[in-house]
């Protein structure tokens, strides 16, 4: 399957989100409960000289993890290192980040679900005592060693909490949920990056991509630098509310935040199958793509919006889907 342009998982070309990521709290947009508890645990761990609690962070992705754990090792004055859960295959793996920590650091866990059992047990005393437990040497002539670890603070970023083992997620002190942001919050976001990346933007402009992001900072940005694109080459340097909806009609980005796949989807069910119940195999050979692909990437914000809804006996179309796609329901009948 090719990459949307709405999507919420990272893509290659979302390199630049560094460039603008916030810093500091103070900049931080949304989240404001997370953000102000965050900031009073942080306070209270350098009163005390002692590490932040383990911090575990999550939600859909988009939202913004990643970016709050940096901000959190900024707000201590520690440096961060990062992995991520598939890639700490051995126990050596875990323990070559682990040494090069020094007091006080963040180490950050990216998709920390999807860590092997046999390393999660390898972190619990790292976690608790700062201490880990190796064994070395081949069959035979092994032996074990313990290794001290400096004190730090570990946060984990996860899209599927409930994946997690009790036994892991207990050992986190401060554990998280980033929800989806309002548009005024997006609004903010996309006028942080127009001032940050030097490419004025309209209000009403800023407005339109609050909108259609999906209620997800990391597609606000991707929308914006695609909406800049078309800017700079046939408008002029502003970003205005013409050439916002302009560039979006051209990318297939409607005022929902739907693109071809979600209509494709949608059209589907309500033409083909009379708006449901439908079970979801059936859904995906009718529009060529993968249960799965359903499941994980279409069906959730569809769900989330109320374009369709989940039955026991499979998906059905929504009023919202039919006024959406200007179907009566009549049509369908026959």
């Amino acid at each position: 399957m090719e990459e949307r342009i709405v999507d919420e998982n990272l893509q290659p070309d979302d390199v630049f989100e560094k460039n603008i990521r916030p810093q500091s709290l103070d900049e931080y947009v949304g989240q404001k409960e997370i953000k102000e508890n965050i900031r009073i645990f942080i306070k209270a761990a350098l009163i005390r000289s002692e590490p932040l609690d383990h911090v575990l962070l999550y939600g859909p992705p988009g939202l913004g993890k990643t970016t709050l754990a940096h901000i959190i090792a900024n707000e201590l004055g520690s440096n961060i290192k990062t992995a991520s859960g598939p890639s700490l295959e051995k126990t050596g793996d875990l323990a070559a980040v682990l040494s090069t920590l020094e007091p006080g650091d963040v180490l950050f866990i990216d998709e920390i679900h999807r860590m092997p059992k046999f390393i999660e047990e390898v972190l619990y005393p790292a976690m608790e005592d700062f201490e880990i437990d190796l064994v070395i040497g081949s069959e035979g002539k092994s032996r074990n060693i313990r290794i001290d670890l400096p004190p730090f603070t570990l946060v984990g970023a996860t899209t599927r909490a409930g994946d997690i083992s009790a036994p892991l997620r207990d050992r986190f002190g401060i554990i998280a949920k980033l929800e989806y942001y309002k548009e005024e919050e997006l609004k903010d976001i996309v006028k942080r990056t127009s001032r940050v990346l030097e490419m004025p933007i309209e209000d009403q402009a800023a407005q339109e991509l609050a909108k259609r992001c999906r209620k997800t900072p990391r597609i606000a940005n991707r929308l914006f630098k695609r909406v800049r694109d078309f800017a700079l080459v046939e408008g002029d340097s502003t970003i205005t509310e013409e050439m916002t909806k302009n560039a979006l009609a051209r990318l297939k980005v409607d005022e929902y935040g739907l693109d071809n796949l979600d209509i494709e989807y949608l059209k589907s069910l309500i033409t083909k199958f009379n708006g449901g119940p439908v079970g979801v195999e059936t859904i995906a050979t009718s529009i060529g793509e993968e249960p799965s692909t359903i499941e994980d990437v279409i069906e959730p914000f569809l769900l989330q919006e109320g374009f369709i809804k989940r039955t026991p006996r499979g998906r059905m179309a929504t009023t919202k889907a039919y006024s959406h796609l200007k179907i009566s329901h009549n049509e369908t009948l026959f």
